[in-house]
């Protein structure tokens, strides 16, 4: 019993300590997404500790060790409780034509459940809806919402990789782009709320590390970083960034997209939201984004019935309150974040230059 607690306790400090080599390795970055699972392993060892192992010199140091690690995976998991503050305000104007609603959905290529979204859709009447790993069987059938989310940009793609954003608000300008990887779409646009105010959308969905698909998170990284310094460096007006990730929130490299980006999380102060995976209780964290900048204030955050996915829908309702939100902040880059940055869209040969600004004004 003695070795089985030991080696456990090694487990979890390899564990913990991985993610702080910066090796893109899927294997080190995967170290990022179980830390609350990590922690409530950390709280059952405790206990083992405490009650099986008698010697109390080893006793005394296995528990220091754990309770070292629990620390740490719970403080980048910490932010995405109710303890935490708030990082943006709560909403104060009722005002429909300022709020701005999306229902991000990852439906799952192979899924046929078509119908358990479009009832979503039709319930929750989001502004955008934005599917992906959407391809042209399930374009044929979200045609349906298209009676009153006329204004769309598609993609279909038969790779898991293929996007579809409807509209209830004008969409003037749109781009379809492959920012980083051949065949990895993402999706850029401006949308006029009803009050006529324009917001400028970047719709993601980079390729995760994985021993099936990309080894390394090189791709993933790369495509965060410049989506993020196009937007800190050319972005001053209102800008939602949106989708399915494949990082977590708490992960080291989505908050380099927020420094760099400058743009705030409605989750933070509010709740996780594990959007992934949605048949396995045990093993969810979220994967599926929201952020925006200051000139939002949210009104909602939910996460959406099953529908048939290994992803839950995420539902996000915004309102735009630039004076509420001017002295919202988030979180600020440093010299040290700026050379990671470097180093990941060096790798990559790629260039927040490369990422279109619909409704741009400033050059």
């Amino acid at each position: 019993m003695f070795l089985a607690i030991t080696t456990a306790t090694l487990l979890l400090l390899i564990c913990t300590l991985l993610p702080l080599w910066r090796n893109p390795h899927w294997l080190v970055r995967g170290m990022d997404f179980p830390r609350l699972q990590f922690g409530f392993s950390a709280v059952l060892l405790l206990g083992a500790q405490y009650f099986l192992v008698h010697a109390i010199e080893f006793r005394i140091g296995l528990i220091g060790v754990t309770l070292l690690c629990l620390a740490w995976q719970f403080w980048w998991i910490l932010p995405y409780t109710r303890i935490w503050p708030a990082e943006v305000k709560t909403a104060a104007d009722a005002d429909d034509s300022r709020q701005l609603s999306i229902l991000t959905a990852n439906v799952l290529m192979p899924n046929r459940a078509a119908g358990k979204l479009i009832a979503l859709v039709r319930e929750h009447q989001p502004d955008v809806l934005v599917t992906l790993e959407s391809d042209q069987w399930w374009e044929d059938q979200l045609s349906a919402v298209e009676k009153f989310m006329p204004h769309t940009i598609k993609c279909p793609l038969d790779n898991l990789y293929g996007m579809h954003v409807y509209s209830r608000l004008p969409i003037p300008e749109e781009s379809i782009d492959f920012l980083v990887q051949d065949d990895v779409p993402s999706m850029h646009a401006s949308v006029t709320l009803r009050s006529g105010d324009s917001v400028r959308v970047h719709f993601l969905h980079p390729a995760p590390p994985s021993p099936s698909e990309n080894q390394e998170s090189a791709e993933r990284d790369a495509e965060l970083v410049i989506v993020a310094r196009s937007i800190a460096g050319r972005e001053p007006g209102p800008v939602v960034v949106a989708g399915d990730l494949n990082d977590v929130a708490w992960s080291a490299t989505t908050r380099l997209f927020r420094k760099l980006s400058g743009l705030l999380d409605p989750r933070v102060g509010r709740g996780m939201f594990n959007t992934y995976h949605a048949d396995y209780p045990f093993m969810r964290w979220p994967l599926d984004h929201l952020f925006h900048s200051k000139h939002f204030t949210v009104h909602s955050i939910s996460r959406l019935p099953h529908i048939g996915s290994d992803h839950f829908a995420l539902l996000t309702r915004l309102t735009f309150s630039p004076a509420r939100g001017a002295d919202q902040e988030g979180l600020e880059a440093e010299a040290d974040d700026q050379a990671m940055a470097d180093e990941i869209a060096d790798e990559k040969n790629v260039d927040g230059a490369d990422v279109p600004r619909p409704g741009a004004t400033i050059p």
